[in-house]
């Protein structure tokens, strides 16, 4: 039965159970939204800690399960290169021939302002070897336009000169007793003779690493003119025309 005050009326949309809101369909009739300040949400007042990650972490491997290879993290910088030095290689190769020869000899081969000095002139005739980007051993040289080394030889550089003299080979402490002066020589060598003004190497040495470079087809001239102090040298030549290094591959 009909309510007495819908008497004679039409029903809107049905019955009069019906809330006439918006009028319409029925799925238009919806309260209309009070005006006012928005309220905050909660999620703003929420903690750091009760928020999920942006990025998911990656899960685990089980305890005792090495990661594979393409797990592993990848470096930047290449794990091992050989490349020219620069001037701002000059402080690290110092550290290493400081230790390497005044512990020894009590002198430098080369001291910073020499090393700065050479890179700067003739960064071509050096080479060095990185590991991750950090200097663990090095060859610094020069040119020299003379038959033979001369105390001039060891702070000039000849640019008009066919001779690549070898002032230092240094490798870090860390890294000694590795192979890796051969292996840095035997590149150096190779890098030199892919420069067609280059026709010889030349060094000094004393006695005892003799044996050494005459297994990199050095050959000793006689004593060197050169003198540090007390200590006196060997000189040794190398010639690059014709030398192993180019009809051999090394595998270095």
């Amino acid at each position: 039965m009909e309510p007495q005050s819908m008497k004679g009326q039409k029903r809107p949309f049905g019955g009069p159970w019906r809330l006439k809101v918006l009028g319409g369909p029925p799925w238009l009739r919806r309260p209309l939204p009070k005006l006012g300040r928005p309220k905050e949400t909660p999620v703003a007042r929420m903690s750091v800690q009760s928020t999920h990650p942006l990025k998911p972490e990656a899960p685990g491997l089980p305890p005792g399960i090495p990661e594979s290879p393409s797990c592993q993290r990848r470096h930047t910088l290449p794990a091992s290169e050989f490349r020219c030095l620069t001037p701002e290689d000059a402080v690290s190769a110092f550290e290493i021939e400081r230790e390497a020869f005044i512990s020894v000899l009590g002198i430098c081969p080369l001291y910073l302002d020499e090393i700065r000095h050479f890179l700067t002139l003739c960064p071509e005739l050096s080479l060095g070897w990185f590991e991750e980007g950090c200097l663990v051993a090095f060859i610094i040289g020069s040119l020299w336009d003379k038959e033979r080394l001369m105390q001039e030889s060891l702070t000039l550089h000849r640019p008009g000169g066919h001779i690549a003299h070898l002032h230092v080979l240094a490798v870090h402490r860390a890294f000694r007793q590795q192979g890796r002066g051969p292996i840095l020589l035997w590149r150096y060598l190779h890098h030199l003779g892919s420069q067609p003004a280059v026709h010889r190497a030349a060094l000094m040495c004393e006695d005892t690493l003799v044996p050494f470079y005459e297994r990199f087809s050095f050959h000793t001239v006689g004593p060197c003119a050169i003198t540090v102090g007390s200590l006196t040298f060997t000189e040794l030549h190398c010639s690059l025309r014709g030398h192993p290094f180019l009809r051999r591959n090394s595998g270095c």
